[in-house]
């Protein structure tokens, strides 16, 4: 195993808060500039909530009126390079009394390689005037200390043999991603475990306490570490129903569009335990299309995320 797979299975928040570390730039497109460095993973191509949760720093650090974020609408245009720089640049499309609007270009290699689209909102009197409604919580969810971990799931199991499974990503599933997961049913990571139902929660939680992030509030990086979460499992009600595992030989899998809406602050809720119930919407064309809501233990509705993804069962390995 390698050094830093084997630091990745005792599990930290600080490849998270390390990856919302934004340098200033000097901006070549638009009004302002950001650069990031992609945080390492076991697979060909950066994780794509790297590219989400820095883009959602740098558009809320170029936001100076205390308004904060309410929605991003991103594409994945190529695929991005492990551990490397990628430069963030940033338009002023509007600001507004009650809104404003940023777009977010991510550049690597020359090339552009992820967009998005960011609105924010001025504060307001809870509810506003229209009212106020969430969905409920999933009732009857599990305690999530009385549950496995990913490490605790992936001890046993040995890399190699029928599955893709290497010391790296058994290593990074374990405790590589910042959060410690804990599944309802169990994961998908080797086997599909439990039914194949297009639906399936996850206790998250980060390893520890998430670090001061330079140019953000705790809020906003709160807000940016649910951007940067929710990409990690948000295809797998859909490879469930597919009965897909992550390590099935030949499957590869890439995000190709994300969208997010922040309800409520964040308030604290990092500090422990956060729901995040998901539900496959889709599956046709090689595409799959995921839905997940991010509720507080006592049922309080934070944010909703929906992603379409490529999912290719065999991509001409057996």
């Amino acid at each position: 195993m390698t050094r830093s797979a084997a630091a990745a299975v005792h599990g930290t928040s600080a490849i998270l808060t390390a990856a919302l570390e934004l340098t200033e730039a000097e901006p070549e497109h638009f009004d302002l500039a950001f650069s990031a460095r992609t945080q390492p993973c076991p697979w060909p191509k950066a994780y794509g909530g790297d590219m989400v949760a820095q883009a959602a720093a740098a558009a809320m650090r170029s936001v100076v009126d205390g308004k904060s974020m309410h929605s991003m609408h991103s594409y994945f245009l190529r695929p991005v390079d492990i551990d490397a720089i990628v430069g963030y640049e940033v338009e002023v499309l509007r600001d507004g009394r009650g809104y404003s609007t940023r777009q977010v270009r991510g550049y690597q290699n020359g090339k552009p390689v992820y967009v998005c689209l960011a609105g924010f909102a001025a504060g307001g009197a809870p509810g506003g005037a229209a009212g106020e409604f969430a969905p409920e919580a999933p009732l009857d969810m599990p305690d999530p200390d009385g549950l496995p971990s990913s490490a605790a799931y992936l001890e046993p199991v040995e890399p190699g043999g029928a599955t893709s499974m290497t010391e790296e990503s058994k290593a990074y599933w374990s405790g590589g991603r910042s959060f410690d997961m804990r599944h309802v049913p169990g994961p998908v990571y080797v086997h599909v475990e439990g039914e194949r139902r297009p639906h399936q929660a996850l206790w998250i939680k980060p390893f520890d306490a998430l670090r001061p992030v330079r140019g953000l509030t705790d809020e906003q990086r709160d807000l940016a570490a649910l951007a940067y979460a929710c990409d990690y499992t948000i295809l797998e009600p859909v490879l469930r129903v597919l009965d897909l595992p992550w390590a099935r030989r030949g499957l590869v899998t890439a995000s190709l569009d994300h969208a997010m809406w922040f309800h409520r602050p964040p308030a604290g809720a990092l500090d422990g335990w956060l729901l995040y119930a998901q539900d496959a919407e889709s599956a046709s064309a090689g595409r799959g299309l995921g839905h997940g809501r991010f509720f507080t233990p006592d049922g309080r509705h934070l944010a909703t995320v929906l992603q379409e993804g490529m999912i290719r069962p065999d991509n001409g390995a057996r």
